[in-house]
């Protein structure tokens, strides 16, 4: 006999401030991604175009799909 193991967790709620912890996130990472280049001797201004090309492009994403799982939320309720 085989078993199946479903990994499906419970539902969790959202976090209270999703937008700016998005932004807090992302923007750590940008400013880590610039660090780094610095600390390895890579270009400075190279790598701040990238951290912030990467910061606007994953913080636009996140915002998005946090606009369409909170809409979804809301018409689950009504």
């Amino acid at each position: 006999m085989r078993k199946v193991v479903r990994w499906e967790s419970s539902p969790r709620r959202p976090p209270r401030r999703p937008y700016r912890d998005s932004v807090v996130l992302y923007g750590a990472m940008a400013i880590l991604l610039v660090v780094v280049a610095a600390a390895t001797g890579g270009g400075l201004v190279r790598a701040v175009v990238v951290g912030a090309l990467f910061f606007v492009a994953a913080t636009a994403w996140s915002w998005r799909r946090w606009r369409e799982r909170l809409r979804d939320e809301e018409r689950r309720r009504t």
